[in-house]
């Protein structure tokens, strides 16, 4: 395997209100995570970084997260109770008005790859050099397209685009959306929406498949596209290339 994150403040914002980051655990299971943080006074960095740390530290204390059905569990709870966690902070600080993050994560294992998202930051999986995106977006404005009331082109231009319908610590109990994947693929690629609202998932594709780069160097062009556009959001990537031989 070969894997690489990055978080960027981008050009506008003050500060970096997302977390990112890849781990592995002593089964060589891997577990990649991003968060977009939101709420007054900075507290989108407490919410999104309490999601990463938390799930993080429960996944390095464990030798594997078991079958795949234990692993959806383990998420599960383990959601639920980063959930509690990030109301009762709100609770206990009422200048946190609208504490909340998003979370998408790829868990990859021998047997398996599940993602979970709760949100509006996307997981895809490159396959045959093509980008698809396994996500779907807990938004207003994607809630109207599967509906029929808005096209997929109106909705890249509505004023409401960026309003959620599900995130951590919006509501009392929450729901994480799981996807199981092809293990064939030949990469995961997981993103805040600083990335994909400010790049194509063509424009994207094209940095990931140039075999001149790095991966690290790939990452760090991708945000530097997104900052010569604008950088009008923060902007976090961590990205897992599977090679020949890897988890047999």
């Amino acid at each position: 395997m070969k894997s690489f994150y990055l978080t960027d403040a981008g050009r506008v914002r003050s500060h970096n209100e997302d977390s990112v980051t890849i781990l592995k655990n002593a089964s060589n299971e891997y577990l990649l995570m991003v968060a977009d943080g939101m709420g007054g006074h900075r507290a989108g960095e407490v919410a999104s970084s309490l999601a990463v740390t938390h799930l993080g530290k429960r996944f390095s204390n464990i030798a594997s997260v078991g079958s795949e059905l234990d692993a959806i569990n383990w998420l599960n709870d383990n959601v639920n109770e980063i959930n509690k966690e990030i109301v009762e902070y709100a609770e206990n600080n009422p200048d946190s008005t609208g504490l909340g993050t998003t979370l998408v994560l790829a868990l990859l294992t021998k047997e398996y790859l599940i993602f979970g998202n709760i949100g509006d930051s996307s997981g895809f999986v490159l396959k045959n050099g093509h980008l698809h995106k396994v996500t779907k977006d807990h938004t207003l404005v994607n809630l109207l397209v599967s509906a029929g009331d808005l096209t997929e082109e109106e909705a890249k231009y509505h004023p409401k685009k960026n309003v959620l319908m599900k995130a951590l610590g919006a509501a009392e109990k929450v729901e994480l959306d799981i996807f199981d994947v092809d293990l064939s693929s030949e990469a995961i690629l997981l993103c805040s929406d600083g990335l994909t609202n400010m790049l194509t998932t063509e424009q994207i594709e094209r940095v990931l498949n140039d075999e001149t780069l790095e991966i690290e160097e790939k990452i760090i062009k991708l945000i530097r596209k997104c900052n010569a556009r604008g950088g009008q959001d923060n902007i976090s990537i961590a990205y897992l290339i599977k090679e020949s031989g890897d988890q047999e």
